[in-house]
């Protein structure tokens, strides 16, 4: 990786002893890396929740309301 594909970002210090002691006795070999991780599972998680969240809003009210009713006339539902 060049210089030109990555950035700075600053951490409290406090955070970043907590973080290298996380890491001691793992794969990870610098603290850049094992942050790098941790952001890459946080976009992955909060973008797979706006992906179950896009799927759930796939119906709206209205046509979950007429999918009901079909089933009642058709005697699957009560």
């Amino acid at each position: 990786m060049s210089n030109k594909e990555i950035t700075t970002v600053s951490i409290p210090t406090q955070l970043a002893e907590k973080l290298k002691k996380r890491i001691e006795g793992t794969g990870f070999t610098s603290l850049s890396g094992y942050v790098v991780y941790i952001l890459r599972q946080v976009i992955s998680s909060v973008e797979m929740d706006e992906r179950k969240k896009n799927e759930k809003e796939a119906f709206s009210e209205e046509d979950e309301k007429r999918v009901k009713e079909r089933l009642r006339s058709l005697g699957y539902l009560d």
